[in-house]
């Protein structure tokens, strides 16, 4: 029963996807939206391999395994008791033949799985680099949002190193971020090809973006019209509704 597969502080949220679920503990790192927004930006093929790179509580793989064909996906998490928690939220969907949660530092990743046979490559990496504040470093909400266990060189260097030519890598971050990130990507053979911002709402700057890079692909970015989150009396934007409502992502 589910009961059993819970711990002290957690509890099962209905992701309102084809009857999905996810377990989550309050008192350490819930998912956001951000991760929601990635996994319906992201374009999976039918049977394609999929890596998360700290895929934390395992919401992306769950998220891309509701909505597409993907054959294999890989959940990268260094944090123990998080990738154990992810690989509960694995079992509670029933999703073990699709889904494999590694608990591995994923600076390591290329160990595991082989380099340049992997199709898509995603990740909602800290956003925090290593100035953005006072943290402890054994604190797993400080793991998650700060540059602590790895840096965002670190994560778009091994997708690139997994990444077959033509793989695609999503990634969401936040705008302040843009320059690290389009250098990086472009230092290790990920073409910058689509980009998003997302706003709170029309009147307010964007707080995160999305990006979409191929491995060896020759230049040309597109800048998509901007994601609004609320409408002016607070309430989800009609695309916002859409997207969690999206029934798939495969292409």
């Amino acid at each position: 029963m589910e009961y059993n597969i819970l711990r002290d502080n957690e509890r099962i949220d209905d992701l309102q996807c084809k009857g999905l679920k996810i377990i989550q503990n309050p008192k350490g790192f819930c998912f956001g939206m951000d991760a929601v927004l990635l996994s319906n930006f992201c374009e999976i093929k039918k049977g394609a391999t999929v890596v998360d790179l700290g895929t934390g509580t395992g919401i992306i793989p769950i998220l891309i395994a509701g909505k597409s064909n993907a054959g294999k996906i890989y959940g990268i998490e260094i944090q123990s008791q998080i990738a154990d928690m992810a690989k509960r939220s694995v079992k509670l969907n029933n999703l073990e033949n699709k889904i494999e949660i590694l608990n591995v530092d994923l600076k390591r990743a290329d160990k595991i799985i082989n380099v340049n046979s992997v199709d898509v490559v995603t990740s909602n990496p800290p956003y925090m680099n290593a100035g953005g504040g006072i943290k402890n470093p054994e604190d797993m909400k400080a793991i998650s949002r700060h540059e602590i266990k790895c840096t965002l060189e670190d994560v778009i260097s091994m997708a690139s190193r997994l990444l077959k030519h033509n793989g695609h890598f999503y990634l969401v971050h936040r705008p302040h971020r843009l320059v690290d990130i389009i250098y990086l990507c472009r230092q290790y053979k990920l073409e910058p090809k689509k980009i998003r911002f997302i706003h709170p709402s029309k009147n307010k700057k964007p707080n995160l973006l999305l990006l979409k890079c191929i491995k060896a692909a020759r230049p040309e970015l597109k800048f998509l019209e901007p994601l609004y989150v609320y409408k002016e009396d607070g309430s989800y934007t009609d695309e916002i509704y859409k997207i969690y409502s999206r029934e798939s992502i495969e292409v």
